[in-house]
């Protein structure tokens, strides 16, 4: 059976190709029905930092399947509690209160609404405005797109979209000395807005996909931690795809030396394995609540679901067990050293990142960081040619200036071992050999 639209049954996520089927994975390897191999350089959707086919997850959310649906609002589960024991132990001592839900996107909305309601419980309602920055990405949802700076979406979904502050995000390739790389530019959107109408600031400690990978200084995040504490705006941080050890440390914060006051987490919380996301919040605006309300006033039907949690579970024990997040922080020199062999391309602009998160910067001429016209769809037609040769990467346009501007995305799993990441460089060489 072909797997494509309109032959198969299933409203495809791409309707313009067809799907190979898989039907095994393990470590950083995917099998198709046809028994051919694909080496997973991205973690799927940065996603599988434990690697795929780990039994142990599996049998844990298979366990916690027999109990089925329990309602948060009825019942508390072991698992959820264990969970959230488990993730305390790896988070900073200030935010100890996990708030469990499915998705990436959910969690940004829960985080905004949070930020929101804790400033009308503290009497301050006129702080409704959450700043973020272009480009980024935290989610599909209509408020997550609203913050998120990816054009190309917001030209189909804009009239849907609430209007908020954005600001330039740091870019340390093409404007290194730009305000919004050295931390300025948010004292100043919030300068222009009026910080009493400003609830959060919203950002990645290190962006992810819609920058590529993007590793700001030290002295950015000072910067815009003093900011935000002097005009009273919360700082939240978006950790679904850098964190859960991504970039060598539990949190991307850490490498900063930032602790937020809201973290969102997704993706690596889970291995992959079910769909699970977290909002910890600082001790005191849980208080703030409990001492007003007496509840955060947002609800979702699966939010701190049984398997979902036995999935997060399992996937802490297993990363804490094996030493993964070491694992991967060790990893990241021979990581970056075998990608170097891509700057034989004059064609790859930037190589940048932290652990194992890698992010490809391709470019029309390397002296000028001409990015190429969209119309050459160039990071599209990479990852095609990568997966023609058994490799999985992830594209992402639009980031130069919401149009123009091609990366390759790298998120291998933290089990994958040294010859395979030399061979994730030699296939995508080889890929973008394959271009003209």
């Amino acid at each position: 059976m072909r797997h494509a639209y309109p032959d198969g049954d299933v409203f495809y996520r791409r309707l313009d190709r067809p799907f190979p089927l898989a039907v095994s994975a393990h470590g950083a390897t995917i099998v198709d029905e046809e028994g051919r191999e694909y080496l997973d350089a991205s973690g799927g959707a940065m996603v599988a930092n434990v690697g795929h086919g780990v039994e142990e997850i599996a049998e844990a959310v298979a366990e916690a399947a027999h109990i089925g649906y329990i309602n948060g609002l009825q019942f508390t589960q072991r698992w959820v509690e264990e969970l959230a024991t488990e993730l305390r132990a790896v988070l900073p001592d200030e935010l100890r209160r996990p708030y469990f839900l499915c998705s990436g996107s959910e969690a940004v909305e829960a985080a905004v609404k949070l930020a929101r309601q804790i400033w009308v419980e503290c009497g301050r309602s006129s702080k409704w405005k959450v700043i973020s920055r272009v480009p980024s990405y935290h989610g599909n949802t209509l408020t997550a797109l609203s913050l998120s700076g990816r054009e190309h979406y917001r030209r189909i979904y804009g009239p849907l979209l609430t209007e908020l502050p954005r600001i330039p995000a740091p870019d340390s390739y093409r404007h290194p000395e730009s305000e919004a790389t050295t931390g300025e530019a948010l004292e100043r959107e919030i300068e222009r807005q009026g910080a009493d109408t400003v609830a959060a600031f919203l950002a990645e400690p290190i962006v992810g996909s819609s920058g590529g990978a993007v590793v700001p200084s030290r002295e950015y995040w000072r910067r815009v931690v003093d900011t935000c504490r002097r005009h009273d705006v919360l700082l939240i941080a978006d950790e679904v795809l850098c964190g859960m050890g991504r970039t060598g440390r539990w949190l991307a914060s850490e490498h900063f030396g930032l602790t937020p006051d809201v973290l969102v987490l997704g993706k690596g919380l889970g291995g992959g394995v079910a769909p699970l996301s977290a909002v910890v919040a600082r001790e005191e605006l849980v208080t703030t609540l409990a001492g007003g309300s007496g509840a955060f006033n947002h609800a979702q039907t699966y939010s701190h679901h049984p398997v979902s949690c036995a999935a997060g579970l399992a996937t802490l024990r297993y990363l804490r067990r094996e030493r993964l997040v070491d694992r991967c922080a060790a990893l990241e020199r021979p990581f970056f050293e075998a990608l170097e062999r891509l700057r034989r391309d004059s064609r790859v602009g930037d190589i940048r990142g932290k652990g194992l998160l890698a992010g490809i910067e391709l470019v029309a001429d390397r002296d000028s960081k001409e990015p190429f016209p969209r119309s050459a769809r160039f990071a599209e037609r990479l990852t095609a040619a990568a997966m023609a040769r058994g490799l999985i990467v992830w594209p992402n346009t639009g980031h130069v200036d919401g149009d123009r501007g091609d990366l390759i995305m790298l998120a291998p799993p933290f089990t994958i071992g040294e010859d395979e990441i030399g061979e994730i460089a030699a296939r995508l060489a080889a890929a973008l050999g394959d271009i003209e």
